[in-house]
């Protein structure tokens, strides 16, 4: 099955084709940036995103992430990859100095398959490091270490990432889905 995965990262879509190839899915990158509205959850997040592809009958893939930080009450949240370009990992440490260091990524993972829409969700709780750690991933990746693991995201190859991160858990339910949508069509 042919998929559309719209993001204007590519690290996403080296993930989510990781992920999505031993389904049997040929997963394509459409680079673009999408609409994100302000709001403080990341479902309309990725509706609105879905509601910006063309009407062109593909199956299309969009998803929006965030990390939660216990000790700032669930900031940096929808906001994540703004605040990862204005203040960094450098910022986030500072902010997080003396706080409890819990921490939850989340991502929506939102598909169109003809006049259907629908959206699942993956959750990774871990904490925050004290410092970068790992040269692979990308974004929060070097400071992100799932619960029971000692490495961070960015400390992982991408197949062991996919297994516990939060993306991986929402991509694969989503290919799930697909899977068994098509087999019911």
């Amino acid at each position: 099955m042919d998929l559309r995965f719209v993001s204007s990262n590519r690290n996403k879509f080296h993930e989510v084709q990781d992920l999505l190839r031993p389904l049997g899915f040929r997963v394509r990158w459409t680079r673009r940036e999408l609409p994100e509205p302000q709001a403080d959850r990341l479902e309309p997040v990725v509706r609105s995103k879905l509601a910006a592809l063309p009407p062109d009958g593909r199956t299309y893939l969009v998803e929006d992430s965030g990390l939660f930080l216990e000790g700032l009450d669930g900031f940096p949240g929808v906001y994540s990859a703004y605040v990862y370009r204005t203040i960094g990992l450098a910022g986030i440490l500072r902010l997080l100095e003396g706080r409890p260091r819990g921490a939850v990524f989340r991502t929506v993972a939102g598909v169109r398959r003809g006049p259907s829409t629908w959206w699942v969700a993956g959750v990774s709780r871990g904490e925050i490091a004290p410092g970068p750690r790992g040269k692979g991933g990308f974004g929060y990746d070097p400071i992100f270490i799932p619960s029971g693991g000692r490495h961070t995201f960015a400390q992982m190859r991408i197949a062991e990432k996919n297994l516990s991160s939060h993306r991986g858990r929402a991509i694969r339910k989503a290919g799930a889905r697909l899977l068994h949508d098509v087999a019911r069509a």
